[in-house]
C-alpha cells in the first residue's frame, strides 16, 4: 500500500472513530485533556502542577491523567479542585527521557503512560494529548498510534516564537531532518491553518527560510517549494517568499516553514542566545552599586523585557499532520510552562485546529491530478 493510500485508509478510520465517538464526549463544551505526568525531567511535580494552574485560567477543562499511581496521587491529593476535574488512571510504564524511539515503542507501546494519552485522543476519550517526554518517542508513538493524515508524508513540530510584532509559527522545528518541496508545501498549509486557529487572521502570511531572499539562492527543494506555492495561489495563505533568519525575530511573516534539522538548530540557537543575554544583564548590574541603583529605577523595564524573553509563556510544540492533536512541552520546564502547553492545545481545540488542517490539505489536493491520471486520460480520450 503506498503512502497516499495509506493515508486515506487512516483518515476513514480516523473518520469513523470520529462520529461513532462523539458519545463519549459528555459536554461538547468541555474541552478534554490527556497528560502524560510521567514526562518531563522532573515528572509529576511539574505535570500536575501545571495541569492545575492551567484548570485556573480555564475552567472548562477536564482532564485525564496517566501515570504511576504510588507517585502521582500524593501529588494529585495536594490540588483539590484539580483532583475534582481529573480521571486518573495508573499505568506501570513511564519512558525515560533518553531511550531510544524504537526502544520506547518495544517497551512502552500500549502499556506506557505516554501511548495511553495518546490513545486516549485516538478513541476520542480526549481531545488533546500533553506530554514533556522525549521528543523521539512522542513522535514515534503519536505516528504510529494516530497515523498521519491523508496525502501527508511527513508530520512537522509547530513552534510559537515571540517576535516585534507579537508572536510568529515556525515549522518544522524538529521532528524529521530534511524534507522535499511537497512536504515543505503541505508543511506551508499545515501552519497556516495553525495560524488562523491561533491568532485568528484569515490569511496569513507565509514564508519559507532561506539563506536569501532571492529567488535563485537556496536548496533546489527550497526553490521548488517556492515555485509549487507561487503557482498555487492559495486562498487560505498569502506566500511572500523566501526570509532569511533575522526575518524570525522581527515577525516578517505570521508561518515560517523550514526542514526540521534547520528548524531545531534555529531554536535552539534563540533560546541560547536569550539565556546569554539575561546572563550578560545580570553580571552588568552586578558589577557595581551604581548599576544596582541603575536597576533599581528601571526595574519595570527589565521585568516587561524578562518577560517578552520568558520560553515557558511559548511552551508548547504541536505536532501537525497527525489524525489528532499531541502537545510536546519542554521537558525541563516548571508548572508555568506546562501549563502554557496545556493552553496551547486548548486553544488548537477551541478553534478547531484539526479540521482547519484537514479541510486545507483536501482543498488543496483537490486541485491536483496525479500524473498517471493525466496520461491515462490523453491516451484514451476520456476526461
Amino acid at each position: 500500500m503506498n503512502g497516499a493510500a495509506s493515508g486515506n485508509a487512516d483518515a476513514m478510520e480516523a473518520q469513523s472513530g470520529r462520529e461513532t465517538g462523539q458519545d463519549n464526549k459528555e459536554d461538547a463544551s468541555v474541552v478534554k485533556i490527556s497528560i502524560d505526568a510521567m514526562g518531563g525531567d522532573v515528572g509529576p511535580e511539574v505535570c500536575i502542577a501545571g495541569a492545575a494552574i492551567a484548570l485556573d485560567r480555564e475552567p472548562d477543562i477536564q482532564y485525564v491523567i496517566y501515570g504511576q499511581e504510588s507517585i502521582c496521587r500524593p501529588i494529585l491529593d495536594r490540588f483539590p479542585k484539580l483532583k475534582a476535574k481529573a480521571d486518573f488512571r495508573h499505568c506501570e510504564v513511564a519512558i525515560r527521557m533518553d531511550e531510544k524511539p524504537s526502544q520506547a515503542l518495544r517497551r512502552g507501546r500500549y502499556t506506557s503512560s505516554m501511548w495511553k494519552a495518546i490513545e486516549a485522543v485516538k478513541l476520542k476519550e480526549t481531545d488533546v494529548a500533553v506530554s514533556a517526554g522525549n521528543t523521539g518517542a512522542l513522535m514515534a508513538m503519536s505516528k504510529f498510534c494516530l497515523r498521519t493524515m491523508a496525502n501527508v508524508e511527513r508530520p512537522a513540530i509547530a513552534g510559537i516564537w515571540p517576535t516585534k510584532r507579537g508572536e510568529s509559527i515556525v515549522l518544522d522545528i524538529g521532528a524529521t531532518i530534511g524534507a522535499d518541496s511537497q512536504q515543505l508545501l503541505d508543511y506551508s498549509i499545515m501552519g497556516g491553518a495553525m495560524a488562523r486557529a491561533l491568532f485568528e487572521v484569515k490569511r496569513p502570511t507565509v514564508g519559507l527560510l532561506n539563506v536569501g531572499v532571492e529567488e535563485i539562492k537556496g536548496q533546489e527543494e527550497v526553490k521548488e517549494a517556492g515555485r509549487l506555492l507561487r503557482e498555487a495561489n492559495l486562498d487560505t495563505i498569502d506566500y511572500r517568499g523566501f526570509v532569511e533568519g533575522d526575518d524570525i525575530g522581527k515577525g516578517t511573516v505570521d508561518v515560517v516553514v523550514t526542514e526540521g534539522f534547520t528548524g531545531n538548530i534555529a531554536l535552539k540557537a534563540a533560546e541560547g542566545t536569550a539565556r546569554q543575554i539575561a546572563e550578560y544583564l545580570r553580571e552588568s548590574i552586578m558589577r557595581s552599586w551604581t548599576a544596582r541603583i541603575g536597576y533599581l529605577l528601571a526595574r519595570s523595564a527589565f521585568e516587561r523585557v524578562r518577560e517578552k524573553m520568558d520560553p515557558r509563556k511559548v511552551n508548547g510544540g504541536v505536532f501537525l499532520g497527525l489524525n489528532g492533536i499531541v502537545i510536546k512541552s519542554h521537558g525541563g520546564t516548571d508548572g508555568e510552562g506546562y501549563a502554557a502547553a496545556i493552553k496551547v492545545g486548548y486553544d488548537m481545540v477551541r478553534n478547531g485546529l484539526f479540521d482547519k488542517i484537514e479541510a486545507d490539505l483536501k482543498k488543496f489536493h483537490a486541485l491536483i491530478v496525479p500524473p498517471s491520471d493525466v496520461e491515462e486520460e490523453t491516451a484514451t480520450g476520456i476526461v
